[in-house]
Parts: structure tokens; C-alpha cells; sequence
């Protein structure tokens, strides 16, 4: 687990000195363990170490071939080395080190670009061929490495954060109004861009090369290679069956990620999905460092009086054996995070995130390795109420208007054009139910079945809100140098969730059938739904209570918390005169909506944290 990055001047000027050593000092916190160089003419990489696996200098980056030609800068772990190894001992290949990094080098250089087909893991990274003078780069299926790309003026660079990029002289922070209005729309970006003009995320499950000599020089081509696929089996096994083969596929995925050189820990919420990692992972290792943060609800109400699930995760710590450490969240902790989680989290996504930013920072001050739970609702269903929006439908477009317009997590239509009036110029041509749609490019849209659609609405929450999760669980754990991996994004369980029959996700399909959407909102509220047969199969590990458990985010009482002990901060950024977010946002529009959460006429906690984030990326980047 480290931090990469990279450029090539497409015109073969050499790279001047220093340039590279500014792009990795900006990423330092990913990678204090060491710092490394390579220039060939116009190309060159540049590497910070966080070292886990062959702690020793044989472990170095950049790391070449043997014989010179191939030179790797990479970001990640990739869990099925030791066999991948083996086999290309078997084929003439010599190891130097006992690094994963030494497998994907020797594996590009006997497969090319077909490798990344066989890596079981997380990773990005970038392979220079000093004899094609060509850059290939890779990021694993699902994204849970980030890799960032920009062009200008001739030049490429790459990064695994944009503040490396951005340390460049080529690049400045620009703000993209296009992006800005995606992100107030969907709370998340659902194509490549940032809010940094120029600045594009390279796509999870793609490879591309950059070639530098010949009649294709300065041409990046990409290439699709994996896309999730959620599909009813042809041939249905029985539940027993099912169930057997999900705990067996489970146990697997968590004994392959505890391979580490350094201390391995988990985060242990009052969930079931990190629960049972836990438990799992604590029969393999001795004395498991388990970690919980919670939240002081004195102030809280509602639904929010559940927020705090230390209870829960001190039982399974109790039943588990675990090393248990934990930290209490209040209101002015998210005031006291927000400058510096905005220079981390570089771009909001999907929700608030500073309560996991303290998470990484209290698990960072004991290991070096975190368990996560990220994965298993998307995977499985866990989130029935988000589904019924889009289940009884006349054709694929039917389906995608309702579930477009309930996707609008922040703005709708009508709101957007009035918030964004200082900009609407630049972004009115811009059709964000396309923007929508285009997730589904490759996905059939003809669909007969409830099953169908269900299978549909999972395919684009595993792309975008999944995907959203793991580009900020990268950012706020690696400000603290602390590696996540995720058990439940193993490539065998992947394989195995898509082929689950929905009727093993989810509870009373015929039921559901049959009801119209105001009947689906009341049976959603009144029902424990979701995730039915890793329910099932999670009660054989941890406390029935809880594999039964109502579905719980790890969300702090922010509702309660802006219009209570947080409003005077609220106040403070959003009805300031020298707001920077004015310059492209309606200040006479927002300030009605953040006063309709106030006075608690509307819950616009999303909307707030928004655009204070909103308002702190400008302070920071701009």
C-alpha cells in the first residue's frame, strides 16, 4: 500500500530535476516508509512505500526487471501472489524479493496487459517499457485504489491523489462547473470527473496504454477488462447449498487478506459484516485489534438514538477475544476535521466521512493494516428500501426516469437550476439524467422480471455508491498511513454474490409484487429486509441478535447535531459574506434551504455537509 505517481512528456524533453520529488512529497502520509525515483528521457515514476509485505530494501520502488526493460511504480496488495509466483517460477521467472510487487512486475512482463485477469486484489499502478517506450496503466475491478489522470500542453501525469498532480507546475487547481453540477445532483460523480478541471479519475477495471514512439505516439487507449454482471442463475441451487458455499467463499476472502508482515487489525462496528470479518479474522490471528468509534447522543432523537453502536461491538469484541480500542465522536469534532479532512478527501463523495477519518486515525496509532466491511450490501441487497423505487416498471427507460429522480440525493432539477444561477451558463447544456443512464452503458436493457430490475438497481449501486465508498475509504485511512482492505470485494466472492438469486437477497418478493409504492415504503419501515442469506449464514459466527439486526450506516446525528450544537458553525460558513461557495452557487437559494433544516421544517443534513465541504475545498485547493 502506497502512493504513486508518474508523467511522460509526450514531445521527449527530459523531465527536469526535482519535478518528480515534488509530486511524491505531496503524498507523503501515504507511504512514510520510503521514497523512490526513476526517470528514463521524458518518462518517469515516482513512488512513497508503505511497506507490508518484505519489509526489507529488496521491497523498493520504483522495482525493474532483471534485464532493465520493465519498470513499476504500484499502489496496492494483491492476495494471490504466492501462487502467481509459483507459476511463474515455473515458466523461467527469477525473484529477488518476496513482494507482491515482484509478481505483477514478472506477470506483465510474461503476460502483458492480460495479467490484471489474474490479480485477486486491490491495486493501481503504472509499468514503463524502456524498450517500446510505452506506459501501461491498471486499476483493480472495483476500484479500490484510486489513480488519477491529466493531459495538458503535451504532458501525462498520473497520481494516486490529485495533490500530487496538482504539485506540478503544469497543472492548477481550476474548479469544473460540469462536475460541481454532478456532484449537487447525485452527491457523488457517476462518470470520470472531479471538481478539478483537467483532473479525471482513471475507470476501475480498465487498463491503457501511452505510447510515445510512432504513428499512435501521444495516444492513450483504454480497455475495459471486468464489469460487475448481477444476473438470476440458469440453474438455481438449493439454499443450503447456497449457504454453504457463501461460508466457505467468506472464510476464504478474509484468510487471504490477513497475509502481512506488519499487524493486522479490523474495524468492528454493531454490524453483522464487520462482525463476522472479526470473528473469522480473530481465529486466525492472536490478540486482533478490533476499533469502534461512536457518537454522544445527548442531543440526539429519532432514529438517530441508534447511532451509536459501541454496545454491540463490545459484546462481539467480548465473544471474539479481541484487543478493543474505541473513540466517542461529538458535534465539534466534525467542526474541529473539516479544513484538514478537505485537503485529504481532495473531493466529496457519498455522504458524510469525517466519523471515518477518526476511525483510520484511531486504528492508524496501533496497526498498519485495517479490515473493512465495505462491499456487503451492495453485494447482497442491503438496501431493499433504495430497490422498491425502481421495481414495478413498463420498460428500461420507465425504470430509469423513477430511479434517476430518487438518485438526486442533494438537488433536484428545479433546485439546481436556482442554486446554480451564477453558473447556469456553463452548465445548462449538461443532461444529468444521461449522466445516469450512461452507468448503464453496458448493461441489457431489456428486463421482463421484478428480478431483473432488482439485478439492475444492484449493478449500479456496486458502480457508483460503492465505488464512491471505497475512493474516500482510500483517501481518509491513508492520511494516517493505514492500509484497508476489504474481504467481501474478494474476486471468488464477487463471482459467487452476482449469481445469488434475488429471492436470496431479499425477503417477500411475491409480497412485493403485488404492493404499490406508498404499501412498499410502510413494509420497508416496518420490516427487517436485506441481505437475507448472508444473514443466514453470518448467524453461524456471530450473535443471532445481531445478524438480524436492523441495516445501520455509520453516520454520526448530524440532523440533530446543524440545528443544535453545530448551528453556530453552520451559521458561521454558510450565512458569511465571505462565503467563497457565492461565486457559483445562489446564496439567497441556499440560505433558504440550510434555513428550512434549521428551523426543522426539512432534513437537509446531506444538502449541509455539502456545501460545507463545498465551501472548504475552496478554501483549501483554490
Amino acid at each position: 500500500m502506497c502512493g504513486i505517481v508518474g508523467i511522460v512528456q509526450r514531445d521527449g524533453e527530459p523531465i527536469a530535476d526535482g519535478l518528480l520529488q515534488r509530486m511524491t512529497s505531496a503524498i507523503a502520509h501515504r507511504g512514510p516508509d520510503g521514497d523512490g525515483h526513476l526517470v528514463d528521457g521524458p518518462a518517469g515514476l515516482g513512488h512513497r512505500r508503505l511497506a507490508i509485505i518484505d519489509l526489507s530494501p529488496a521491497g523498493h520502488q520504483p522495482m525493474e526487471t532483471q534485464d532493465h526493460r520493465f519498470v513499476i511504480a504500484y499502489n496496492g496488495e494483491v492476495y494471490n501472489f504466492q501462487e502467481l509466483r509459483v507459476e511463474l517460477e515455473s515458466r523461467g521467472r527469477a525473484f529477488r524479493s518476496r513482494t507482491d510487487t515482484e509478481v505483477i512486475l514478472q506477470a506483465y512482463a510474461e503476460w502483458g496487459a492480460d495479467c490484471v485477469q489474474r490479480f485477486n486484489g486491490m491495486f493501481a499502478f503504472a509499468i514503463w517499457d524502456r524498450t517500446r517506450r510505452e506506459l501501461f496503466l491498471a486499476r483493480d475491478r472495483y476500484g479500490i485504489k484510486p489513480l488519477y489522470i491529466a493531459e495538458r500542453n503535451g504532458l501525462f501525469a498520473f497520481a494516486s491523489e490529485i495533490k500530487a498532480i496538482l504539485a506540478h507546475p503544469s497543472f492548477q487547481a481550476r474548479l469544473d462547473s460540469e462536475g460541481l453540477l454532478e456532484y449537487f445532483t447525485f452527491q457523488n460523480f457517476f462518470t470520470d470527473r472531479t471538481l478539478f478541471q483537467g483532473i479525471r479519475l482513471f475507470p476501475a477495471g480498465h487498463y491503457a496504454t501511452l505510447v510515445t514512439d510512432g504513428a499512435n505516439a501521444g495516444r492513450l487507449t483504454r480497455t475495459q477488462y471486468w464489469d460487475y454482471s448481477f444476473a438470476e442463475p440458469a440453474e438455481s441451487l438449493s439454499e443450503d447449498e447456497y449457504i454453504q458455499e457463501l461460508d466457505r467463499l467468506f472464510r476464504q476472502a478474509v484468510k487471504r487478506q490477513l497475509v502481512s508482515d506488519v499487524d493486522v487489525g479490523s474495524y468492528l462496528s454493531g454490524g453483522m459484516d464487520s462482525g463476522t470479518i472479526t470473528a473469522i479474522a480473530a481465529t486466525q490471528l492472536p490478540y486482533l485489534k478490533s476499533f469502534t468509534c461512536g457518537f454522544d447522543l445527548h442531543s440526539a432523537s429519532g432514529m438517530e438514538l441508534a447511532f451509536d453502536e459501541r454496545a454491540k461491538a463490545e459484546l462481539m469484541s467480548y465473544l471474539f477475544k479481541t484487543e478493543h480500542y474505541e473513540m466517542v465522536l461529538k458535534a465539534g469534532d466534525m467542526e474541529r476535521v473539516m479544513p484538514e479532512l478537505a485537503w485529504h478527501i481532495e473531493e466529496p463523495r457519498v455522504g458524510q466521512s469525517y466519523p471515518n477519518y477518526y476511525a483510520a486515525k484511531l486504528a492508524g496509532r496501533f496497526v498498519k493494516v485495517v479490515l473493512s466491511g465495505s462491499g456487503g450490501d451492495e453485494l447482497f441487497g442491503g438496501y431493499p428500501w433504495r430497490y422498491y423505487r425502481g421495481l414495478n416498471n413498463t420498460d428500461f427507460e420507465h425504470y430509469i426516469d423513477k430511479y434517476y429522480l430518487y438518485w438526486h440525493r442533494l438537488l433536484n432539477n428545479r433546485r439546481l437550476q436556482q442554486v446554480f444561477r451564477p453558473i447556469w451558463t456553463e452548465v445548462s447544456h449538461v443532461w444529468t439524467r444521461d449522466i445516469f443512464r450512461d452507468v448503464f452503458h453496458r448493461h441489457a436493457p431489456q428486463l421482463t422480471r421484478m428480478e431483473d430490475y432488482i439485478n439492475h438497481s444492484l449493478y449500479f449501486e456496486a458502480k457508483t455508491f460503492l465505488h464512491g465508498l471505497l475512493v474516500v475509504e482510500d483517501k481518509l485511512s491513508m492520511a494516517h498511513s493505514l492500509e484497508t482492505r476489504v474481504p467481501f470485494l474478494d474476486n471468488d466472492l464477487v463471482d459467487f454474490a452476482m449469481r445469488v438469486p434475488v429471492r436470496l437477497k431479499l425477503r417477500h418478493l411475491d409480497r412485493l409484487r403485488a404492493m404499490d409504492e406508498n404499501d412498499l415504503q410502510k413494509y420497508f419501515q416496518d420490516n427487517t429486509d436485506g441481505k437475507v442469506i448472508l444473514r443466514r449464514m453470518m448467524a453461524r459466527h456471530v450473535p443471532a441478535e445481531i445478524a438480524a439486526g436492523r441495516k445501520q450506516g455509520f453516520s454520526a446525528p448530524d440532523a440533530s447535531w446543524f440545528k443544535g450544537e453545530s448551528i453556530e458553525y453552520v451559521r458561521r460558513l454558510l450565512f458569511n459574506g465571505e462565503a467563497r461557495i457565492y461565486d457559483y452557487l445562489d446564496r439567497s437559494s441556499v440560505q433558504e434551504l440550510v434555513t428550512e433544516h434549521l428551523e426543522a421544517r426539512q432534513n437537509r443534513r446531506l444538502l449541509i455537509w455539502s456545501l460545507l465541504s463545498f465551501e472548504w475545498w475552496l478554501r483549501k485547493f483554490m
